[in-house]
């Protein structure tokens, strides 16, 4: 079985979800504003789209201008409050602009491709999901990146749409009601996490890599004496190992636009003396911008020369810097981060430390893990060698590892891929325990 899998080059969130479903994409992952670019007016679009998404991302931290700048344009793409709950499927302001954008040109060379084979188009956009539908292409599924989700990813006429939802979690569910999705176009999947941080449908990779996580994230004891038999019902009773008695690593990842990467030399200065000794790896992610690798290789050669345990995390390419993460998040014990798609990796049993968010739906996103119990807001990261082992001597860390993996949900690419057609993943018994509650098409 294969589909259209089409994506945006905006950040890495969109990118992130269709990279675990590769395996899937009929001509490779297609990127709708490069290889789908056809005329030189739809490449002119989509710069302008991309250059507002980053100024967005980027503006907040300029002085003063900064701040009032951002609110105005994160007002123009804001969500509305959940509650109280209402009918929220009249199209807005949002909705009409995307029309506008799609009616002068916007995905015109991807409706041309995917006409050239009857396949399923999988996006994690909204542009290429509208574009499609009002063009009678299909079926069409559409990835929710986020926890909430705003007016402009359903179509002017909701009842009458195609297009098939693909929500991360039971808020989004809610939310698409609200805007007049029928329940039977809603599928609570999950994110789609990457294969080699899952394992089989048993998730035996993933149990694996948090037995030893939970090992390390409870040094004093205190987590397993409370919660030993339920980690042993879920995981199954092992042994520690060499691997499990790695020191403590620490992974940072900044957004795909390069923010807040001062948080991370700050981190790197508040752990210098940790590092130095071996108690404690961090990794700074770079993801694949070269100001920001450069910035940080400048901050390693500031402060530790040659030391393996400050590492760098960089790709050339998206997909090269995916694989990069993935291997690192086998290792990683606590993943700071702003409340971006990350967030549904807490689903791994990695507890997040939340860096300020950006923008209306990591706010959303924020909210939505600390209910769930499996993030915990940044303190001051220019003393995180203080109250960061705070929190890992109390069993803190552990006890917000193991609510991120009971729950959030974690097998999104296996329900995906079930969705698309039952015989691409083997059935078997072993299945998620979270499985009993999704509701799949």
């Amino acid at each position: 079985m294969k589909a259209w899998i089409v994506t945006v080059d905006m950040g890495l969130g969109h990118q992130r979800a269709t990279y675990p479903l590769s395996s899937l994409a009929e001509g490779g992952i297609l990127t709708v504003e490069t290889e789908l670019a056809g005329t030189v007016q739809e490449a002119r679009l989509w710069s302008r789209v991309r250059r507002t998404y980053e100024l967005i991302s980027r503006c907040k931290s300029v002085p003063l201008i900064g701040p009032p700048l951002f609110a105005l344009m994160d007002n123009l793409l804001s969500i509305p409050p959940y509650y109280p709950i209402r009918d929220l499927s009249a199209p807005d302001f949002q909705v009409r602009l995307l029309g506008s954008l799609i009616d002068r040109g916007l995905c015109s060379r991807m409706l041309e491709v995917i006409r050239s084979k009857p396949l399923p188009l999988i996006t994690s956009y909204l542009a290429p999901a509208i574009a499609a539908d009002r063009a009678g292409l299909g079926p069409v599924y559409c990835i929710i990146c986020d926890a909430e989700v705003a007016r402009a990813w359903v179509s002017s006429d909701p009842g009458r749409s195609r297009i098939h939802y693909l929500a991360p979690c039971l808020r989004t569910v809610a939310r698409l009601r609200s805007y007049g999705v029928p329940e039977e176009r809603i599928s609570l999947t999950g994110f789609p996490l990457p294969r080699e941080l899952l394992g089989d449908q048993s998730l035996d990779v993933l149990k694996a890599d948090l037995r030893g996580r939970l090992f390390r994230l409870d040094p004093c004891g205190g987590f397993r004496q409370r919660h030993g038999r339920n980690v042993d019902h879920f995981l199954g009773r092992g042994k520690s190992t060499a691997r499990d008695e790695q020191p403590l690593t620490i992974t940072f990842a900044v957004g795909g636009a390069g923010a807040q990467a001062q948080i991370g030399r700050k981190i790197a200065f508040s752990l210098r003396d940790r590092l130095q000794q071996g108690t404690v790896r961090l990794n700074l992610v770079a993801g694949v911008r070269e100001e920001v690798r450069s910035f940080f290789a400048q901050l390693k050669g500031e402060l530790l020369p040659g030391n393996p345990n400050l590492r760098i995390v960089f790709g050339r390419s998206k997909p090269e810097y995916f694989r990069c993460f993935s291997e690192v998040l086998h290792h990683t014990d606590v993943l700071w981060t702003k409340p971006s798609e990350l967030s549904f990796y807490s689903g791994l049993g990695i507890p997040i430390i939340l860096a300020p968010p950006i923008g209306s739906q990591e706010l959303y996103n924020r909210s939505w893990l600390l209910e769930i119990g499996a993030g915990v807001p940044q303190q001051d990261p220019e003393y995180t060698g203080q109250w960061l082992f705070d929190l890992l001597a109390s069993g803190r860390l552990a006890e917000i590892s193991w609510n991120g993996f009971l729950n959030a949900p974690k097998s999104g690419t296996y329900n995906i891929m079930n969705i698309l057609d039952p015989d691409l993943v083997k059935k078997d018994a072993s299945r998620d325990f979270f499985a009993s509650d999704l509701k799949i098409a």
